[in-house]
């Protein structure tokens, strides 16, 4: 099994990385949306600005997850990462009312802005997919050693932000192509719309680890066959799971023979705990233990 602190080691990586990312994005951004004036450009600027608060809030959070459970918080701190992600689902959806807005204002009017400095504006998209692309590998090679859903979220997020950054420079080669500055607003729209339907993505999902919804069918039904047929076990019942960051809460009762001594029901046990955790190894299992008498 993988050791705690190496989890947190690289979680963290990812964090810092992500935010060092932003930072040169938001800086290269906006010296192409000065020599632009491009709206597609301005859409990918807000979403880099976003992309660093919620880095921030998404470092702070698996930061502070990472602290051992204490006195006050005996099953850890891990639901920072989730109130975490419900603020970014809040930023996200009101940076992108407000580029909708701006766009639907330009297509309307019977004079489009004229955008300029085109080739400046797509060296600079440009150097945004190939750090993204960076990123986005280095996220996912942390979320699958870890499980961190925070560093899977954000690396979704990132890989979202690859679609209006690659619209942003067709828009640019066609306004400098064939003069066609409606394209510039129209991706502006595409864009806000892909950043509110990952809003409303990560929001659910948070919302759901907050309210302690139970984990996935597919992982109900794994803990399930684990525990059906266990050597020892007669029977299971009140299986009872929740997920929180990037844990997962396992709570189970399973029936053991009366008769046996309280030492063989407890090597039962653990012996289940222990299968649990190599399908889930960063659950948190806990499991109490009813006698029966075996038919």
């Amino acid at each position: 099994m993988v050791p705690r602190d190496t989890d947190d080691r690289l979680n963290l990586s990812a964090g810092i990385a992500s935010v060092s990312v932003a930072l040169v994005l938001i800086a290269a951004k906006l010296w192409a949306l000065f020599q632009t004036g491009a709206l597609s450009v301005a859409a990918t600027l807000a979403d880099s600005a976003l992309d660093l608060v919620m880095s921030l809030g998404a470092l702070a959070a698996i930061a502070y997850a990472a602290r051992p459970a204490d006195d006050d918080h005996a099953f850890g701190h891990s639901a920072a990462e989730d109130l975490a992600a419900l603020g970014q689902c809040l930023f996200i959806l009101i940076s992108a009312a407000m580029i909708a807005g701006a766009a639907a204002q330009r297509l309307a009017s019977p004079a489009p802005a004229a955008i300029g400095a085109e080739t400046t504006g797509i060296a600079v998209m440009g150097l945004s997919i190939a750090l993204t692309l960076a990123l986005v590998g280095w996220q996912r090679h942390v979320a699958r050693s870890t499980g961190n859903r925070v560093v899977a979220a954000d690396s979704l997020h990132y890989l979202g932000d690859l679609v209006p950054a690659i619209g942003a420079i067709g828009a640019l080669w066609a306004s400098r192509r064939f003069d066609l500055a409606w394209i510039d607003p129209a991706v502006a729209i595409g864009a806000a719309l892909l950043m509110a339907q990952g809003a409303l993505r990560i929001g659910r999902d948070a919302w759901d680890a907050l309210m302690d919804r139970a984990v996935d069918a597919e992982t109900v039904a794994g803990i399930e066959a684990i525990a059906r047929g266990f050597p020892g076990v007669h029977g299971h019942h009140d299986l009872r799971t929740r997920r929180s960051g990037g844990r997962v809460f396992i709570n189970l009762h399973i029936e053991l023979d009366g008769s046996q001594s309280l030492t063989q029901a407890h090597d039962i046990g653990a012996a289940l705990k222990r299968a649990i955790l190599e399908h889930y190894p960063r659950a948190d299992v806990i499991i109490h233990k009813d006698p029966v008498r075996p038919q």
